[in-house]
């Protein structure tokens, strides 16, 4: 029997509660998942590569537990669809919010089905608790001294109101 392998890719600078759903959602419909952590030096992160990763792997670690799906984190930096292809992934995982996340993300199915088209595209919307929840925005209100506790885990919260603090 065939394994599904996903991978759900993304900045998590930093990783939100509505990051957290979508994964908790997708080891549902999976038999691995790999959470690629993207180094996107365009976007100019607030936290390392490393600080990134160790957030993710920190919640990883409760999730696969609950779950029994195994879930490796991995940076990456090339083409998403080549670094589906390098992980064996045959299902892309994508999470939704609104309807302008959808025609990003229209675009891009089509260009990597071009490049890959053995591998899928699963979309799954956020739940409505989390769907304003972005990450940028996170990152503005507690640069701003606001409340994030119900935005990221408390691991996060607590890394975030760190680098802000004076």
């Amino acid at each position: 029997m065939v394994k599904r392998r996903g991978l759900y890719p993304g900045t998590f600078d930093p990783l939100t509660l509505g990051h957290v759903d979508i994964i908790e959602r997708a080891v549902k419909l999976v038999d691995e998942l790999v959470v690629g952590v993207a180094i996107n030096r365009d976007k100019g992160p607030l936290f390392t590569l490393d600080e990134r990763v160790e957030m993710v792997e920190f919640e990883m670690k409760r999730i696969a537990k609950a779950s029994g799906v195994s879930i490796k984190v991995t940076p990456f930096e090339n083409l998403l669809m080549h670094f589906a292809e390098g992980q064996g992934a045959n299902i892309i995982i994508r999470g939704l919010r609104a309807v302008s996340d959808f025609e990003y993300e229209f675009q891009m199915v089509g260009m990597n089905q071009s490049l890959n088209d053995d591998i899928e595209t699963v979309f799954l919307m956020a739940d409505a608790r989390y769907q304003s929840i972005a990450s940028r925005l996170v990152k503005e209100i507690a640069r701003l001294d606001g409340n994030i506790t119900s935005f990221v885990p408390d691991h996060v919260a607590t890394r975030l109101t760190g680098k802000f603090a004076k």
